[in-house]
């Protein structure tokens, strides 16, 4: 059944969905990008840092050896003692884990936005199946794992090989270096070591970084279902969107053909288009009440005949009227003239018929 749910994921997930997992604190994430951001500051650290370290540590524990018979170690003289050497190490190693520390969240930053979530947090029970321990234990991400950690081993190997071997005689030779020249070399050759091993790590970092965003990705994935699901709750139903629709659209139908009746003048394609215009004194342009193609158009002719509104056949205009004008908006004005022709049209044969003026 699993393996069938995760055949039926498809389809890349939508934002929504990618949203709700950063939400829940699944992220795309690589251990070897915060461990290359570690040994990255630990190098510089090492490079830039180590003489002022040394020195800030070296002399108080100087000052502590030599003036040992002289320090009281008694009460308040003890923890006097015990604050100053804190304040030395605080002093001498505050920045350089400040350092270390900023390149770990840095690490994560770089990856990811910034994450508050417990549910990672919460006891899960299906984390306790031995079945789901086992698919852990010899799935796809604990195979990447295991050859990477192999690789790591072998790679790390080949590099102290590289930079080491070639440095061999030297080391014989240390036995009879002064000591400060040993911690120089010591520490020219562990730049040396760290700088090639951060320039390799690189190369896996960047590799496991775009495997784990390809895992993390397919596990976002979605069925048709869920997508489906996910535009129900987000833009609703669409049969249900579709019978408002319809509903909204009948009872703007049914005000339409109300307001035929009240009309001066319909005009017509004569068969595809008909639209509806009402005018009456002091108006400053004559509204549309009504408008339609086809069958609507036939509704409203008839409903315009059978209340003795009458009927105008004008191609063009009513094309155009149509295709410009909004009902309960007044007509563009680039269509007065045309339409006071025939409202005036309209009037006159009015008259002629009731034989009353204007």
């Amino acid at each position: 059944m699993a393996d069938e749910d995760k055949d039926s994921k498809t389809e890349d997930p939508t934002q929504k969905r990618l949203d709700e997992a950063l939400e829940r604190g699944d992220v795309a994430k690589s251990q070897e990008v915060n461990t290359w951001f570690v040994i990255a500051g630990s190098t510089l650290l090492l490079s830039s840092f180590s003489g002022s370290i040394g020195v800030g540590i070296e002399a108080p524990m100087r000052n502590l050896m030599m003036n040992a018979h002289q320090i009281r170690v008694d009460g308040p003289a003890l923890l006097a003692l015990v604050s100053s050497i804190e304040f030395a190490l605080i002093s001498a190693l505050g920045v350089p884990f400040l350092l270390l520390i900023i390149a770990g969240v840095v690490s994560n930053l770089i990856q990811h936005r910034l994450v508050f979530s417990t549910e990672s947090l919460t006891p899960k029970f299906s984390k306790l199946s031995p079945m789901a321990g086992a698919a852990r234990m010899f799935g796809k991400q604990a195979i990447a794992n295991f050859l990477k950690g192999l690789f790591k081993i072998i790679a790390v190997g080949i590099v102290m090989v590289m930079v080491l071997w070639p440095e061999r005689h030297r080391f014989e030779a240390m036995v009879q270096f002064d000591p400060t020249a040993i911690l120089g070399v010591t520490k020219t050759l562990s730049v040396h070591l760290m700088t090639t091993v951060v320039a390799m790590l690189a190369v896996v970092a960047t590799l496991d970084y775009l495997f784990q965003y390809r895992q993390w990705f397919e596990r976002q994935k979605m069925s048709l279902q869920e997508i489906k699901e996910e535009y129900k709750q987000s833009e609703g139903d669409p049969h249900i969107k579709g019978r408002i629709k319809q509903i909204r659209f009948a009872r703007a139908k049914k005000r339409m053909m109300a307001a035929v009746p009240t009309a001066s003048v319909i005009i017509t394609n004569p068969t595809h288009y008909a639209v509806a215009l009402r005018y009456e004194r002091g108006m400053p342009a004559p509204i549309c009440v009504a408008k339609g193609v086809d069958l609507i158009a036939l509704k409203i002719r008839e409903v315009a005949t059978a209340n003795d509104v009458p009927i105008v056949e004008n191609v063009p205009l009513a094309r155009a009227l149509h295709a410009t004008v909004e009902i309960d908006h007044e007509i563009p004005v680039e269509h007065y003239h045309a339409v006071a022709e025939v409202i005036g049209y309209v009037m006159r044969l009015k008259r002629q018929v009731s034989g009353l003026g204007w």
